[in-house]
């Protein structure tokens, strides 16, 4: 067969050539563009490799046809310096793109003219650099799309004139910076076919959000959290139909959510916790059918969660905790929320027990139900959420700790499992038995069973558990000896077994916990965690992560004896030491002054005896220091911050002298007449420590028992306890 001419050759050939032509540019890059790009960026140290002659060759520039830079594009090159100190940047005239984000840029924009030159400019990008000052008077360039300021150092107000000339402004941007003043309301009246992102987050704004939002018709996304805005959402945010995120946290916004919401069908996020709104949630908030996102926690709102709300199948979290919602939540139907990942309902006023339709969200990873008043017993069923790796049903009315926990142990990913205060009808301690072989728990890191009034002694079955890095059993009746094994935990540094029945002595092997020893002995603690943890302390909640939590062994307010063992100055990691309120007796240590980290030293109301040793003084770090109610001797070390803590925290050491006490030391010669008479008239005195504590026991047997006849004294009794714990312990109740 012949064979056939190949008549696409030449059309190859032709379009190659073609192909060629057009890449050739007729001339090279502009040699005024070429100056200006080099007197702007050739910074000392820069790191750009610029050595062609073409500066349309050099990385990050692009030029147009004619040879014109049209695009720089620099971000994170490590750029430095000052970079309006002349006028050079402004020569590039046909500038369409610029971003210099994520350097460490100084210099300012409302002194250089730089927006007036740069008319062609559509893309401007200047975050996260160091760029300070105030903004011009006007955006001079009607060609501007998107503008980026955000995490500079700006600061004022931004002119009602900014946006004259915006027309085609679509995405605005100046958030982490200081601007105060008020949002501008002209920004929508002024770019209102376009603008789609408006994020004003992290300033100083005040004032309320004027109207005009609804005359934005394509806005898409509404930010503004961390200002100090106040008053009520304007009326016509809901016309703003294409919304798809109303972003408005940490303000002081009041008033209710308005039923209008439901207009804005495309909402994916509503996150408007930590303001003051109040009022009762939208009854047809189901209509909402793309809510991803609904974060309305720490507000005022009333009411009960309407029934509407499980139609929002799209959502994936819910929060809506430290509000004073009620009703009984069992009655609502979860199971149509296939999407959700964390529920968050705390601290409201939810009745009923724990509701099963929940354990059909196989996607839940995080729940906390705490601070309700929800009872009953946790069922097997729960072990059905394979993702679950938080539940925090702390300050709840629970049963059956010993089964809740064998069938907790079925949710192996679970890391952070909170029951304070939930269990009240004085159960054993889960014991071995039955548990001794079990495979649970083994991602465990933080377990609270504090104020659960377990009895019994401290199970071997917590000394598998080879994750665990907190461990609160404060305010149980837990008995026995401290275990010497849970000195092998490897990752443990955070150890409460305060107000327990405890005895025996400090066994020295809680000083070798590798993690309270050296950082090298463990991982780096994994911080991450699907909600944070609310810790009470002083009627305050505060928000933790596994990395602020401090470094503690607390044993106070239990009958702990003997001395303390010398291994205690391994602990080169301890925050925070409490030993009061037990019978340990000998000096102090010398090796306690090896705990250069230690911040907090509570020796108070024991037996121990001799000198406070001068070492101290190399606790740099101490904060809080209290050796009251011992048997003391001597002078207290002179020359040290031990002066700088008040007298309250050496007294009831008769023998004890020195500043900041005001009985001085006398000196060594002086005649032993005048020792013994001080002696005899500190002996003589009425030793109104002890009687205090006898008159406490007595009126506190009688408070005790004498409210729990009336229900209504006893809840207000339990109450009171509680701000009282949080009070007067140095103790965080976490939720």
């Amino acid at each position: 067969m012949p064979v056939q001419p190949n008549y696409l050759t030449p059309y190859a050939i032709i379009f190659i050539f073609f192909i060629s032509s057009v890449d050739c540019r007729s001339t090279a890059c502009n040699k005024l563009d070429q100056d200006s790009l080099w007197s702007s960026f050739n910074m000392p140290s820069s790191p750009l490799n610029w050595s062609s002659d073409d500066c349309c060759q050099w990385e990050g520039i692009t030029c147009d046809m004619t040879g014109r830079v049209a695009r720089v594009s620099l971000p994170s090159k490590g750029l430095k310096g000052y970079i309006f100190s002349s006028s050079s940047l402004r020569n590039l005239t046909h500038l369409t793109h610029l971003n210099l984000s994520h350097n460490s840029l100084t210099g300012s924009l409302d002194q250089t003219g730089f927006f007036l030159s740069l008319s062609h400019l559509e893309i401007l990008d200047l975050s996260y650099n160091f760029l300070s000052g105030e903004l011009p008077f006007s955006l001079s360039s009607v060609n501007i799309r998107m503008l980026d300021l955000s995490s500079n150092h700006f600061h004022g107000a931004i002119p009602s004139s900014f946006f004259q000339q915006a027309w085609n402004l679509t995405s605005f941007n100046v958030s982490n910076n200081t601007f105060t003043g008020s949002i501008p309301s002209s920004i929508c009246t002024r770019s209102y076919p376009l603008i789609r992102l408006l994020d004003f987050s992290f300033n100083k704004f005040n004032g309320s959000i004027s109207g005009g939002i609804g005359e934005c018709s394509k806005l898409e996304v509404l930010r503004a959290g961390h200002n100090n805005l106040s008053g009520i959402l304007p009326d016509d945010i809901y016309s703003a139909s294409a919304l798809e995120e109303i972003v408005l946290p940490h303000n002081s916004i009041y008033g209710s959510i308005s039923e209008r919401v439901v207009n804005l069908t495309n909402l994916r996020i509503l996150d408007l916790y930590y303001n003051e709104l109040s009022g009762a949630l939208p009854t047809s908030i189901g209509k909402l059918s793309k809510l991803q996102f609904m974060l309305l926690h720490f507000n005022n709102l009333e009411g009960y969660l309407p029934p509407s709300l499980m139609n929002c199948t799209s959502i994936v979290e819910l929060h809506l905790g430290s509000n004073h919602l009620e009703g009984n939540i069992s009655t609502l139907n979860f199971s149509k929320l296939g999407q959700l990942t964390k529920l968050d309902l705390w601290m409201n006023y939810f009745t009923g027990i724990l509701p099963l339709s929940l354990y059909s969200c196989k996607s839940l990873k995080a729940i906390r139900l705490s601070r309700n008043d929800l009872q009953g017993q946790i069922q097997p069923a729960i072990r059905s959420l394979k993702l679950l790796s938080f539940l925090s049903l702390s300050y709840t009315r629970l049963t059956n700790v010993t089964g809740a926990l064998q069938i907790l142990m079925g949710c192996k990913r679970l890391r952070v499992l909170l029951l304070s205060s939930s269990f009240h009808l004085a159960e054993k301690f889960p014991a071995d038995y039955g548990m001794v072989d079990f495979d649970g728990f083994q991602n465990l890191q933080f377990l609270d069973l504090s104020n659960c009034e377990l009895m019994g002694q401290i199970p071997i079955w917590l000394s598998k558990l080879k994750k665990l890095e907190v461990l609160e059993l404060s305010f149980n009746r837990i008995t026995g000896s401290i275990p010497s094994w849970l000195g092998n935990l490897p990752r443990l540094f955070f150890l409460d077994l305060g107000s327990n029945l405890l005895s025996g002595e400090f066994p020295k092997e809680i000083c070798r916990l590798p993690s309270l020893v050296s950082d090298q002995s463990t991982d780096q603690v994994d911080d991450y965690l699907e909600l944070p943890i609310y810790g009470s302390k002083n009627a305050i909640f505060l928000q933790y992560t596994l990395s602020y939590f401090p470094r503690v062994i607390a044993i106070k307010n239990n009958t702990i004896t003997g001395s303390i063992p010398i291994e205690i100055g391994e602990l080169q990691l301890l925050h925070k030491l409490h030993l009061s309120g037990n019978n340990f007796s000998g000096s102090i240590p010398e090796e306690i002054s090896n705990l250069k980290n230690l911040e907090v030293l509570d020796l108070s109301m024991n037996h121990f005896s001799g000198t406070i040793p001068q070492s101290l003084a190399a606790l740099n770090f101490l904060k809080s220091f209290n050796a009251s109610y011992n048997d003391f001797e001597g002078q207290i070390p002179i020359g040290t911050q031990l002066q700088s803590f008040s007298a309250s925290a050496f007294e009831g050491n008769p023998k004890l002298c020195g500043a900041p006490l005001p009985n001085h030391c006398l000196p060594i010669n002086d005649n032993d007449a005048d020792k013994n008479s001080q002696y005899m008239e500190s002996e003589q005195k009425i030793d109104w420590f002890h009687i205090s504590v006898a008159l406490g026991f007595i009126t506190g047997f009688l408070g005790v028992f004498g409210p729990l006849y009336n229900q209504a004294w006893r809840y207000a009794y339990f109450n009171f306890l509680d701000n009282l714990w949080n009070r007067l312990y140095d103790h965080s109740l976490y939720c």
